[in-house]
């Protein structure tokens, strides 16, 4: 695990490079948020983090987020970024104020279900598997998008906010440009076909070896881990 002067100092770094990147794409910084995740980090190296100025976390897994949470500080903002079971959802409410792994209208139904037991309310995007890749969860076609996003928007307590992808890692940054340009459009489309355009604002894409391409084809989220807290083991 690196030391906090490492973290803060990548941190800076990753800021630096945020900011050169909105301006080459005509963008402003306060478009695109920097989530830190934190999947296999320790709670002090979270706690390092925060003390450079880092509030919005992603965990991948439910239960390894449930074990830290309570650690720490309650300001925290979460997001789960990795795939969600249906039997984890009664874990979610109260605790992440994101899903951005939205794949399918029996996820909807259980989520939305803990959702209201617990009176809570929890913003999702919808994970689109646009390199079509079978490691990877998600959904692949343009109707099927659709009716989830119908499905979601007949929801209560959950609130569709945008779109999710991951680029395949392989991939070199023609690919992988393509992918994040299909997402915006896939997103804009979407804003055209239900007028949500109020809601329907966000573009989770990016992670520590592409995020540059990302924000330069419109992220709002990018999704950080190794870049900041260094290699997993």
């Amino acid at each position: 695990m690196l030391v906090p002067q490492q973290i803060k100092a990548n941190l800076e770094k990753i800021r630096q490079e945020i900011q050169a990147s909105v301006q080459k794409s005509g963008r402003s910084t306060e478009e695109v948020r920097l989530i830190a995740v934190s999947k296999t980090i320790h709670a002090t190296a979270i706690e390092a983090a925060m003390a450079a100025g880092q509030w919005q976390f992603g965990e991948n897994r439910v239960q390894e987020a449930l074990e830290k949470i309570p650690l720490l500080s309650r300001e925290i903002e979460w997001h789960l970024v990795g795939h969600l079971q249906k039997n984890k959802a009664r874990h979610c409410p109260g605790r992440f104020q994101w899903i951005h792994s939205i794949d399918s209208s029996q996820l909807v139904d259980a989520l939305e279900k803990r959702c209201q037991q617990s009176q809570s309310i929890i913003k999702v995007l919808i994970q689109v598997n646009l390199s079509r890749e079978n490691s990877k969860w998600g959904i692949l076609e343009w109707d099927e998008l659709c009716h989830l996003v119908e499905h979601l928007l007949s929801c209560h307590c959950l609130k569709l906010k945008g779109l999710m992808t991951i680029a395949d890692i392989q991939a070199n940054e023609k690919e992988t440009r393509k992918i994040f340009a299909t997402l915006y459009q896939w997103r804009e489309r979407l804003i055209r076909q239900f007028g949500i355009q109020n809601d329907c604002t966000e573009l989770s894409m990016g992670m520590s070896s592409d995020y540059k391409w990302a924000i330069e084809e419109g992220a709002t989220f990018i999704r950080i881990g190794s870049a900041i807290f260094g290699m997993r083991t």
